[in-house]
């Protein structure tokens, strides 16, 4: 164990600091069920961006990361857009523009402005309070699982046994870890609700930024002084029908990675991931912490900066640390324990890298940064779950008059049965890659058909999202078991069609959704897409009223947004590596994407209010 005294006392601060951001916003998250889920939609865009950028600095994910870049090198770039990545590029141009118009405290409460409140709508509530608690679960046992695997290389079982009175397996060590972890998170997130996340993440932001400075210079004086073995076409994103990366010689161990993998066909790979990358972000935000940073917002211009200030604030300083470790790890792969009950375990690369290459003290302050990465992630995930569990359980269906007191406790009761039950399922889960695959291709594939209806076509009623969204969630439940060994990204294209039945079935099995509330709805939001025949009722009543004629332009806006925060992943990668050229290049392309949207983007914002 490396961890040294200053290491451990910084570590401790950290967990500390925690403690008290928890206990010295209680008294303002209790004020309100505003103020505990959303912060009273009184903080500035630049903090939930922030956030929210620090909140998908999770230490599962860059643990993924790593192992990413050490495999495909450039090519990693495009391997998150099974995510996608991207969707926050059509969250920033338009989407959260009309998801904050709303004004409601969560996704499923969103339900009700689009389908009202009978049968169909109350079915479809359902489903997305389902579907929120299912995505929260397994978002909570992807941290779970990643922290405890990362914990185990700095702690040693046999130096902490001797102080445990009971017996734990080898197997089980990571959960050890995972559940004490876990529990730091838990306190600040159920005491001060999303103000204390937000004002956590902003500390953990500053200890990644740090952190991943020193990393960064570190491997760029080691590519310095240090030949780079790797394979032909490491150094270049760009790619053919095949992968053609073969490490044998290198690291043969590698080849078996990439055929586990199975990004072997990456050109079929990269064209399934844009397919569904683009469904999925047209779908809009899934129901969790990135909804709920949305709806925090104080506005439908600032939800807009949030969501744009999340890349920039994120991918360079994120992707800057990650070159660093992969090219430490390659650079040094014969000082990296990667072994594990007998195996290379690739995901021990981030974890055993840190552990080979990081002195003293800053040892210690990117440990507390990554902790508080997985404790970032694991408490927005907490409280955007909570928000679906209280208010659209209990305040809807069990105890609409609760007192703040009541709901107080019941947000207590939820956060701790949703931890311990993420903490049951991840004693199940095989490793980080395979509850990530579960999330990204099947929960979120199930996710889709639906939810793109639901914003561009006036027809679709709570009935048909309901069917769509149940016609999604059992393949995304059971093709795991029906297709073993395939990647869940291959399934997609099934999956869709089922859900996109579904939905045809329950929509046209029910009548449209009240004039009225179609009318108010597209007022309201005003969406772009198939709405001809409630814009023609809305111009008669008010002759006045505008339609968004902004499509063309929003995609345009897209692929401007998507090159340039793809610039902003590969950018710092070459400058790790010193890589003069490319990097001159990848930098340009970000500040002409950057002029672009300044005039197509940011300039045609709606003002401040509406």
């Amino acid at each position: 164990m490396k961890l040294a005294a200053l290491d451990i006392a910084i570590i401790l601060a950290y967990l500390l600091t925690t403690v008290l951001v928890g206990l010295l916003l209680r008294k303002q998250a209790e004020r309100s069920k505003s103020d505990y889920m959303l912060g009273g939609n009184r903080m500035p865009w630049y903090m939930l961006g922030l956030s929210n950028a620090s909140g998908m600095f999770d230490i599962s994910g860059t643990m993924w990361l790593v192992t990413l870049l050490f495999v495909y090198g450039l090519k990693s770039a495009w391997i998150p857009w099974l995510w996608p990545v991207f969707n926050q590029i059509f969250l920033m141009i338009f989407l959260s523009m009309w998801l904050r118009r709303s004004n409601v405290t969560t996704g499923a409460e969103w339900i009700n402005t689009r389908f009202g409140f009978g049968r169909g709508a109350s079915l479809s509530h359902s489903i997305v309070v389902v579907f929120a608690i299912l995505l929260g679960l397994g978002f909570l046992a992807y941290g779970f699982i990643g922290i405890g695997k990362f914990i185990e290389i700095f702690v040693p079982w046999e130096t902490v046994s001797p102080y445990i009175p009971f017996e734990v397996s080898a197997e089980y060590v990571p959960h050890f870890y995972g559940i004490i972890l876990t529990s730091f998170a838990v306190f600040y997130a159920l005491l001060g609700g999303m103000l204390s996340i937000v004002w956590a993440d902003v500390l953990q932001y500053v200890l990644m930024l740090i952190s991943s400075i020193v990393i960064g210079v570190i491997a760029m004086k080691a590519v310095m002084v240090n030949e780079l073995l790797v394979p032909d076409g490491w150094m270049t994103p760009f790619f053919g029908m095949h992968l053609d990366l073969d490490w044998t010689n290198i690291m043969t161990e590698v080849n078996q990675k990439i055929e586990s993998d199975g990004f072997s066909l990456f050109s079929i790979f990269f064209m399934m991931m844009i397919f569904k990358g683009v469904l999925v972000s047209l779908a809009g935000p899934a129901p969790g912490y990135d909804m709920q940073k949305i709806l925090a917002t104080k506005s439908p211009r600032e939800a807009a900066l949030m969501s744009g200030s999340v890349s920039f604030i994120l991918m360079p300083i994120r992707y800057f640390m990650i070159a660093g470790f992969g090219v430490l790890a390659i650079l040094y792969s014969d000082k990296l324990d990667l072994i594990v009950a007998g195996n290379i375990d690739f995901e021990q690369i981030l974890p055993s890298a840190i552990n080979e290459f990081v002195p003293v003290g800053f040892l210690g302050l990117l440990l507390a940064g990554l902790l508080a990465a997985f404790m970032s992630t694991f408490a927005g995930t907490l409280n955007a779950t909570q928000a679906y569990i209280v208010n659209d359980i209990y305040l809807k269906h069990i105890n609409p008059k609760a007192t703040n007191r009541k709901i107080k406790f019941t947000n207590y009761a939820a956060g701790l049965v949703m931890v311990f039950i993420s903490i049951v399922l991840g004693f199940y889960a095989k490793d980080v890659n395979d509850v990530l695959q579960w999330i990204v291709s099947g929960l979120f594939g199930s996710y889709v058909a639906a939810n793109v209806l639901k914003w561009y076509w006036w027809r679709f009623n709570g009935n048909g999202f309901f069917w769509g969204m149940v016609f999604g969630l059992i393949p995304a439940l059971s093709f795991r078991f029906i297709f073993e060994n395939v990647l869940d990204l291959y399934t997609f294209p099934l999956m869709l069609a089922l859900s996109f039945i579904g939905c045809l079935i329950g929509t046209y099995s029910a009548p449209p959704v009240e004039e009225a509330l179609l009318k108010k709805f597209y007022k309201n939001v005003r969406p772009w897409g198939f709405w001809k025949p409630i814009h023609e009722k809305v111009l008669a009543e008010d002759p006045g009223f505008a339609r968004n004629t902004n499509f063309k332009r929003d995609m345009f806006n897209v692929i401007i947004g998507v090159i340039w925060q793809t610039a902003l992943v590969i950018f710092p990668i070459y400058l790790v590596l010193l890589q003069t050229v490319p990097t001159l290049l990848v930098l340009g392309v970000a500040i002409i994407c950057t002029l672009i949207l300044k005039r197509t983007w940011y300039d045609k914002l709606p003002k401040a209010v509406e």
